[in-house]
């Protein structure tokens, strides 16, 4: 299947079939897949934590608002988390990056605000979320990215120390009578001429 397709095809997932589990090797491929993602200056500001724990998932479930079901029924929970710590990030970069990599970073971010530099951090962590949705629908893994849940909340049952939750990923399979699949619900998106223009 070519990549339109999987595009055509892909959704958000509303019901999970909270049976069917996602096979080692291929939650393994995943965790690879987000190693590679791209992002500026190949920065990696970055971590991403793998739920499958069922007590866990609970505990994320309550500070998951309207998504709580889908976390609980899913067969992982993936959080993206950003660093929130710039001095850690910045001994990050200077022991994995490039030196010209480093010197962007100092000439035109670091002279910044904190909350711009934050936003900047923030932005490549979003990068990854297209990779890894486009990965999933390669694999036949259903997934729901979610933004609706409580980032402190998450933070503080995941103890993140340096990271703070962005948003999270519940990656499963799909019930069989979602009725958010485009078997039942035709796919809405704006015509092309509106979103996208030749110049």
């Amino acid at each position: 299947m070519d990549f339109l397709q999987l595009a055509e095809q892909r959704y958000t997932t509303k019901k999970y079939d909270p049976t069917k589990k996602i096979p080692e090797d291929r939650i393994q491929d995943l965790k690879e897949i987000l190693r590679l993602s791209p992002s500026s200056i190949n920065s990696q500001p970055w971590q991403f934590i793998f739920v499958s724990d069922e007590a866990l998932k609970r505990k994320l479930a309550e500070q998951s608002f309207f998504n709580d079901q889908k976390v609980k029924d899913a067969s992982h929970l993936v959080v993206f988390t950003v660093i929130n710590d710039l001095k850690k990030f910045e001994e990050q970069i200077e022991r994995h990056l490039q030196p010209g990599s480093v010197g962007y970073y100092k000439q035109f971010l670091k002279p910044l605000d904190e909350d711009v530099i934050q936003s900047w951090l923030s932005h490549q962590v979003y990068l990854s979320l297209g990779f890894f949705l486009g990965a999933c629908a390669s694999m036949g893994i259903d997934s729901t990215p979610m933004e609706g849940i409580e980032k402190e909340g998450y933070d503080s049952v995941l103890q993140l120390d340096g990271y703070t939750s962005l948003f999270a990923v519940a990656i499963g399979y799909r019930d069989s009578e979602d009725p958010n699949q485009p078997a039942l619900k035709q796919k809405s998106r704006l015509d092309l001429d509106a979103v996208v223009q030749s110049i």
